[in-house]
């Protein structure tokens, strides 16, 4: 494909930038997608000439079987001739076997509600030591109840939590401390698929750069959102006005992510929004939230624009124990970075970062704050892919099918664009991508959605002598899956902190456990665990190099060394 003059200025601008000598060695991320058997192609049209067809595609990590080894799940799309009679699969999920191949076990796993998928969030929302799927789609939600050994069961219906209308992005956690985890889901816009917008036919809504295009968002009805509160009986209660959690405005809900920014224990809200101003919903320890994304300062853009939000991430970047947001935007508005200054304050620092002047022409979608050479710090992967097939029309405009984007955290605030070493992933229309050890070798993976194709499974083989660690956490008076548990972890001068999250990305699920880049740091000297329910353990003096399985209240359960294959000998 002609790349566009600007995307090759921005390319060649970023060159320039580039340190010319002694820098770490790129790290080495091989697709192995298709020879692993992820062969389900992502459903959707090629012209994509209504806004449901471009939107969808988030994928998910979970080991639904308990045997250590993470299953992956990919969310289908569909298309509007397919829908009308009768959908598709919300989603596949693949199971992993020996040596890194992956079965197809979605038929015989009961996954077997049709729709039209968008997304996906993993939880245990019963406590019963099986983590559970929902997904979210256009014309209805689906939450799968496992049974165990990757069997599932439908319980949408009874659950209360189909939804309906146009369903994005969908994130758990346990908002009100009673150790059962609850569900925010959000909305985008209002779709009449039986009154289909004509293509192209609205001068201001549905051209871009002079082109026809899709219609939408932009003079389209939004959608409010839900939060379903776990009543602990199989059912929920949908409670978003009675919390102060209200999509009012109705703004167009894509990603959606919890963490507890302000560090007093009770995890927060953040929804992007597509076209309008984000929200943060600030967590009143009461079953109540105060809106407060504005007077925050991370509603808008640092020169207070509205942008085109997707996806979303919190992280500690700086080591300052504080959780800072990026988010990928619409083309022609840089991806944003807010720092945390505390006291419920944020500054768009994407500039000073040096994340804005590269993401400017692209669309970005998937993404997450991770340690890619496990030196301690966080680098940023974004998925980019544009929502417009006829965008290849316009001269000088930014493709359709874009390059994937690597930043390394240069450990002063700024980032450094490393993105040369994805150069042989070809360019696609990407959305979702979640972010787990796949084969257990303390190295973070990615799977990355690609429109109307298989997903990408970028395995990370880089080769480094720096140390790691995963925990994973079962919690006993806090839920299960510990969602919300914060790790910090102190070795040598580092000390990084983490949260155990279901949702976030681009409609996506990471791995539930934390893993932490420890350089040359062979020992932990404190590792610190909050669990939800308010309690704190200890550990102190731990080696490296291994997963551990802490439950609440019991101290370590299991440890399972990580191979040592890339260690310097000891």
């Amino acid at each position: 494909m002609r790349l566009s003059g600007i995307f090759l200025f921005f390319t060649a601008a970023i060159a320039l930038m580039q340190p010319a000598a002694n820098t770490p060695p790129l790290p080495k991320f091989n697709d192995i997608g298709r020879e692993a058997g992820l062969t389900a192609s992502h459903i959707s049209s090629a012209e994509k000439k209504y806004i449901v067809e471009s939107m969808s595609g988030g994928a998910g990590l979970i080991d639904c079987d308990g045997d250590g080894k993470l299953d992956i799940i990919t969310v289908n799309g569909s298309t509007i001739d397919r829908f009308r009679v009768g959908g598709d699969p919300m989603i596949t999920l693949y199971h992993q076997g020996a040596n890194l191949k992956f079965t197809d076990i979605t038929q015989s796993a009961g996954l077997a509600r049709k729709g039209w998928g968008m997304g996906v969030a993993v939880a245990d929302y019963d406590n019963d030591g099986h983590p559970d799927i929902y997904v979210t789609g256009y014309g209805g939600n689906a939450l799968y109840h496992n049974l165990g050994n990757c069997k599932f069961a439908d319980v949408t219906d009874k659950a209360g939590v189909a939804g309906g209308g146009f369903s994005t992005g969908a994130a758990w956690a346990d908002y009100d401390g009673d150790g059962l985890v609850d569900l925010y889901v959000s909305r985008y816009v209002h779709f009449d698929i039986q009154n289909l917008p004509l293509f192209g036919s609205d001068e201001k809504h549905c051209r871009f750069k002079g082109i026809l295009v899709q219609c939408g968002p932009w003079g389209m009805v939004g959608e409010s959102d839900f939060l379903f509160h776990n009543r602990g009986d199989g059912t929920f209660e949908e409670v978003s006005r009675k919390s102060g959690a209200e999509d009012k405005n109705k703004y167009y809900g894509l990603g959606v992510i919890w963490g507890d920014y302000d560090n007093d224990g009770w995890p927060d809200l953040y929804v992007a929004n597509d076209a309008g101003p984000n929200y943060l919903f600030h967590n009143k320890h009461n079953g109540t939230f105060e809106e407060i994304g504005m007077l925050s300062g991370i509603a808008l853009s640092g020169d207070g624009q509205e942008q085109g939000s997707m996806g979303v991430d919190w992280g500690d970047y700086l080591h300052e124990g504080r959780l800072a947001m990026f988010i990928t935007n619409f083309t022609e508005q840089p991806d944003t970075l807010y720092r945390d200054l505390g006291k419920d304050s944020f500054a768009d620092v994407s500039w000073a970062a040096k994340l804005a002047q590269p993401t400017y022409p692209l669309v970005g979608w998937g993404t997450a704050f991770f340690d890619m050479d496990n030196d301690g710090w966080l680098d940023i992967f974004i998925a980019n892919g544009h929502v417009y097939p006829q965008v290849d029309s316009i001269p000088g405009g930014a493709p359709y099918r874009e390059p994937v984007q690597l930043f390394r955290n240069n450990r002063n605030g700024a980032f450094e664009n490393v993105s040369s070493a994805l150069a042989d992933l070809p360019p696609e229309s990407r959305r979702g991508a979640a972010f787990g050890d796949i084969n257990n070798d303390g190295m973070v993976d990615v799977v990355v959605i690609n429109v109307g194709s298989p997903p990408s499974l970028l395995l990370n083989t880089s080769s480094n002598t720096n140390h790691r660690v995963l925990f994973q956490l079962q919690g006993t008076k806090s839920n299960r899956m510990a969602i919300g548990a914060r790790v910090t972890v102190k070795a040598g001068d580092l000390v990084q902190m983490n949260e155990v999250r279901a949702g976030g990305s681009y409609l996506s699920q990471n791995d539930p456990r934390l893993h932490f880049g420890l350089g040359q740091q062979s020992r932990m000297a404190k590792v610190e665990v909050r669990w939800p329910s308010g309690s704190t353990e200890v550990l102190n003096d731990l080696p490296a190099d291994f997963i551990y399985t802490i439950v609440e209240g019991r101290g370590i359960q299991n440890r399972t060394p990580l191979p040592t294959s890339i260690l310097p000998s000891k």
